[in-house]
């Protein structure tokens, strides 16, 4: 037990352990849903469909097999440790090669450490997959504040400034004086950010992204002055979809509490808030969500949410992120690399419009969630860029 008046800086090791009755307490109710009608032929167009969800839940309620994930989740060295008076939850895997370097990757919403269990392998140990044991990376993956594993949210005040404060101190307390970054959404925010809090041990910062991220030119980013009539439409465009699908940030970044009761209490309710983002945020290639990713992983995300009772928690960052006031930092000199999935002509116009990302990677494939959909290519790039800067 720690003392009065001193910090806990314990590192303790973790497993995930669901109850058995925290399993039926998820069954019971799938099984007794009370469903809304629908208008006939509506499709996506007004959230998740009721065939589709019907379907999706009786697969989770009959056909997952959230034991089978939990083993395979626990085949990966996970710890706590408690940073500001928050627990943080997080996978620790070092690899095989003593040498390796050591990176944090950070998810975002509505994800979770689940995302990256196809890339960790081909991380931490490049020889066993194929590539070259001198791109090994020592892993370290977090779960943010108040999602997943990191719970209780114990108070108030935790938006992107605090988390990466904490991010940073767990690597230093790792003993990582040295290390790079990567992460998408919320997560490349963090990175972000952690390249210009901590200077001095940040080498290189990777994010990933997709088109989606357009619609923050203007207002979060800056506007190219010489775009031509087309590259304005179709810049209006982005931002019109990225509009006709930002309820969820209203509600979560005013109301989360509100939100809350909902995604504790219904299963199916959490399930249709979760997997109407893996719609519409992968590649429109894919009918569906399970044709973009793996239905087992997307379910074992949504399980994770669900077991640690996280929807409304999770909602918590935006409205801190919508009530708070972070400061000005100097921008990081760390060499940055950007990779964008489901690119789109005008993304590096957009994004990266006088060269200054030495590292701007475009893919086709893929989507909001590349460590699902498109494994293989984030791999690939995240070792492209941190070869130069090892």
């Amino acid at each position: 037990m720690t003392e009065p008046g001193h910090t806990d800086t314990e590192i303790r090791p973790f497993r995930i352990d669901i109850p058995q009755t925290d399993l039926d307490d998820l069954h019971n109710p799938l099984a007794r849903t009370r469903w809304p009608d629908e208008l006939p032929g509506v499709g996506w167009s007004r959230g998740v469909p009721l065939g589709y969800l019907k379907e999706l839940a009786e697969y989770w309620r009959d056909g997952y097999d959230w034991r089978q994930w939990e083993t395979k989740l626990n085949e990966f060295p996970q710890y706590t440790t408690e940073i500001d008076g928050q627990n943080i939850h997080f996978l620790h895997v070092r690899s095989p090669q003593p040498d390796a370097l050591p990176l944090i990757m950070t998810h975002g919403w509505p994800g979770s450490i689940a995302e990256f269990m196809k890339i960790i392998g081909s991380l931490t140990d490049p020889h066993t997959h194929g590539g070259d044991p001198a791109d090994a990376f020592h892993i370290v993956a977090p779960s943010l504040p108040g999602f997943g594993f990191s719970m209780p949210l114990r108070e108030p005040g935790w938006e992107m400034g605090r988390t990466t404060d904490a991010f940073a101190e767990l690597m230093r307390r790792l003993g990582y004086d040295r290390y790079g970054a990567q992460g998408g959404d919320i997560g490349a925010g963090v990175t972000g950010r952690l390249a210009s809090i901590d200077s001095d041990h940040v080498i290189g910062y990777h994010v990933n992204s997709d088109q989606g991220s357009a619609a923050m030119v203007g207002e979060f980013l800056p506007m190219p002055e010489d775009l031509t009539e087309d590259e304005k439409a179709r810049l209006e465009e982005i931002r019109q979809a990225s509009s006709e699908r930002s309820g969820y940030f209203g509600l979560q970044s005013t109301r989360p509490q509100t939100l809350a009761y909902s995604l504790a209490d219904s299963p199916v309710g959490q399930l249709a808030w979760i997997v109407e983002k893996f719609k519409e945020w992968t590649n429109p290639a894919a009918p569906l969500p399970d044709d973009a990713v793996d239905r087992d992983q997307m379910l074992t995300n949504v399980s994770i949410y669900w077991f640690t009772d996280t929807g409304g928690s999770s909602a918590q960052f935006y409205y801190e992120g919508a009530h708070s006031q972070l400061d000005w930092l100097t921008p990081s000199t760390a060499p940055q690399g950007w990779a964008v999935f489901n690119t789109d002509p005008i993304m590096r116009r957009l994004m990266n419009p006088e060269g200054k990302i030495a590292h701007f990677a475009e893919f086709e494939e893929g989507g909001h969630f590349p460590a699902m959909e498109a494994p293989d290519l984030l791999v690939h790039d995240v070792r492209a860029f941190f070869r130069r800067l090892r």
